[in-house]
């Protein structure tokens, strides 16, 4: 097959030897070619700007942009592109904000190398490619009361280990304020206590210890 008519692939992964292994079993197939990798979300911007590839692999924890953020900047740009998040989370937020910036597959790293091929193919001819175990999650996470802005800053700083009163401190509120959203938090996260909430936040991706 050739070159012109092979699906061409940007691969964008922070690990070399990821890239690497991902490139081998593309280039492995007669009908792809790997077109570009980039390390970070703004390099993945820029060369799909450059090499405008059929199908984009994209890791979800980027340096300098993260890879919903460069989803968001590609899509804005190439409303057709096409992109399958690649990434070892599978928490339900992380899903929803990939799926929402406008990803069409979501596969986790430990995937077998068929199902990284058959994605690329279905993603191509304009199928969505997402795991049961993931779209269950999702399904979950469809069904939950969603997060206010402000109870989301209240829960970063709880994940800190920080107090209400740090909390209150931080975020220029009162403390009374804190412990209505703390109150709101855990009725809508479904848990009993200010620990659960937390971990409960950091296994769905709805927070992320830096």
């Amino acid at each position: 097959m050739s070159s012109q008519r092979r699906i061409r692939i940007m691969i964008v992964d922070d690990h070399p030897v990821v890239r690497e292994g991902l490139a081998a079993i593309v280039n492995r197939q007669s009908d792809m070619v790997v077109a570009a990798e980039a390390g970070d979300g703004r390099k993945a911007v820029e060369f799909f700007r450059e090499q405008s590839p059929d199908v984009t692999l994209m890791d979800l924890r980027l340096p300098v942009m993260s890879g919903v953020e460069a989803i968001m900047a590609i899509r804005k740009e190439s409303p057709s592109a096409r992109i399958i998040v690649l990434t070892t989370y599978d928490g339900d937020e992380d899903i929803y904000r990939a799926l929402q910036a406008g990803a069409q597959g979501y596969l986790l790293k430990d995937m077998f190398r068929e199902e990284l091929v058959e994605a690329i193919r279905a993603v191509h001819s304009g199928l969505r490619r997402i795991p049961t175990s993931v779209a269950a999650k999702l399904a979950d996470r469809m069904g939950g009361s969603e997060l206010t802005a402000r109870e989301l800053e209240v829960l970063r700083v709880m994940a800190r280990g920080k107090s209400n009163r740090e909390v209150a401190s931080e975020l220029a509120i009162t403390e009374g304020t804190v412990k209505g959203h703390v109150n709101n938090i855990l009725s809508k996260l479904g848990v009993s206590d200010r620990t659960q909430a937390v971990t409960t936040a950091l296994q769905r991706g709805i927070v992320h210890l830096e």
